[in-house]
């Protein structure tokens, strides 16, 4: 991925911008006057460079037929609620394919996708999408080494600004979107700013409501597949475990190869057993029927379960280069999100390190972390009393939601991927369900819902 240098942030000084400095406003320059769309002879990117606050990085040339491509910065608020705190460039990427044409809201929920991806509702309306960088992943982040404004709603805020701010060039529908935090971040979204979109479509959601309360994860994952392939994963974890000494020698070996340490984590030792105990999580996650006969077995070798376990769990995850990019993650599942936990009573005795795969480990430690209990509750009763339009998809085989949104609002629905996994689609539901899917969606970008043969 391309790495643009953002922005210099201003000093303090010059960053006590005023609340009307700030403001977004909906109104386009006057040479894109009528309708809130560009005039004929106005081009898209100098209609974007005349709005206020977004600054045009580059058009890419890597684009899919019919768009345009547009890497874009926003000047956010550090803090939606006091402008003395500054500001930070935001990243955003736009596909353009007519102002005519509906827009989809996304984001990872993580860093930004500069390649030319369209989401599932983006193909399926023919529609531009406007993808927003979460702030403080990627290059989208505030000055200083803290996460005091890294909460579900400053993002939220974020994302409202955006929409603000390009809903005066594309006035039709919106729909939002997102997979796995990225659609729990669109489901924040919706909570504090329910009218910015039309529509909103949810895949592999979590909704970790009470961290202190596990047992559907637990459930999960004691239920999940066939008894034997559970058990097939259980023992080769005890089998690496058993095999600590060389498999940590061998990660160690693999960091010193590539000038990486392990000083979030604090060790390799620690770093392989934390990724021994969520392979169980992952592989479940992730895997397909098909998979269940690569679990090493009772004469794998020590080489064939290091490769099992980096495969699905990812060792390099663990090591300061990677893990610095996901403190953020880290951070906000031990202040606000929560997280599943994992089986380990097969385990106990071949366990060294205190927290298991608690997010603790994942931040270091200097940097203040507490939990705040209200925060999912608060979602999880929006999403249950008053959240409208609002589509969840989800894989029955995925322990990510074993603990799942239940909406009550109008024209909302949780659609079930049988046997699917973390990465469903509306393309991978049943006949009935798809259409259903479908035609919610078309009506919701006020779009003629397909005629469909009986």
């Amino acid at each position: 991925m391309r790495v643009w240098t953002r922005r210099r942030l201003l000093t303090s000084a010059a960053t006590a911008v005023s609340a009307a400095g700030l403001a977004v406003t909906t109104a386009l320059p006057a040479r894109a006057a009528a309708g809130g769309t560009p005039s004929g002879d106005t081009d898209i990117a100098d209609t974007l460079r005349a709005l206020p606050g977004l600054r045009v990085i580059e058009e890419r040339q890597d684009t899919v037929p019919g768009y345009r491509h547009f890497v874009l910065g926003l000047r956010q608020p550090v803090d939606h609620t006091d402008p003395a705190a500054g500001t930070f460039e935001q990243r955003l990427t736009l596909l353009h394919t007519g102002a005519d044409r509906p827009m989809v809201l996304t984001t990872t929920g993580y860093h930004a996708v500069v390649s030319p991806w369209r989401s599932e509702p983006t193909v399926l309306l023919g529609a531009n999408q406007l993808q927003v960088e979460h702030r403080y992943f990627g290059d989208s982040r505030p000055a200083g080494t803290g996460y005091a404004h890294l909460t579900i709603r400053q993002a939220a805020d974020d994302h409202h600004r955006a929409v603000r701010l390009l809903r005066g060039l594309y006035p039709g529908a919106w729909i939002s979107t997102g997979s796995s935090k990225g659609g729990m971040a669109s489901v924040y979204h919706r909570r504090f700013h329910p009218h910015d979109v039309d529509g909103t479509v949810v895949y592999s959601a979590p909704n970790n409501v009470d961290d202190r309360e596990n047992s559907a994860y637990l459930h999960s994952l004691e239920t999940v597949g066939t008894a034997t392939d559970r058990e097939a994963v259980k023992a080769a974890q005890r089998r690496m475990l058993l095999h600590r000494a060389e498999m940590v020698a061998r990660y160690e070996a693999w960091a010193a190869a590539n000038n990486d340490t392990f000083r979030i984590i604090g060790s390799a030792d620690q770093a392989f057993e934390i990724a021994v105990l969520r392979v169980l999580f992952m592989f479940w996650q992730r895997s397909t029927p098909a998979d269940a006969a690569a679990i090493p077995g009772p004469d794998a070798t020590t080489d064939e379960l290091y490769t099992w376990l980096d495969d699905w769990a990812g060792l390099s995850l663990y090591a300061d280069k990677a893990a610095q990019r996901y403190v953020p993650y880290w951070y906000q599942i031990g202040t606000q999100l929560g997280y599943g936990d994992v089986p380990t009573d097969h385990l106990k005795d071949l366990l060294r390190h205190s927290g298991g795969i608690a997010a603790r480990n994942f931040v270091p430690r200097d940097i203040p972390m507490v939990f705040d209990r209200d925060a999912m509750p608060d979602i999880d009763r929006w999403v249950r009393r008053r959240g409208s339009r609002l589509l969840f998809v989800n894989g029955t085989q995925d322990p990510s939601v074993a603990e799942y949104f239940h909406p009550g609002g109008r024209d909302s629905r949780v659609l079930w991927v049988p046997d699917g996994n973390h990465r469903v689609d509306i393309a991978n539901l049943s006949p009935a369900d798809r259409a259903s899917a479908e035609d919610a969606l078309h009506r919701w970008a006020g779009q003629e819902v397909p005629a469909r043969s009986s």
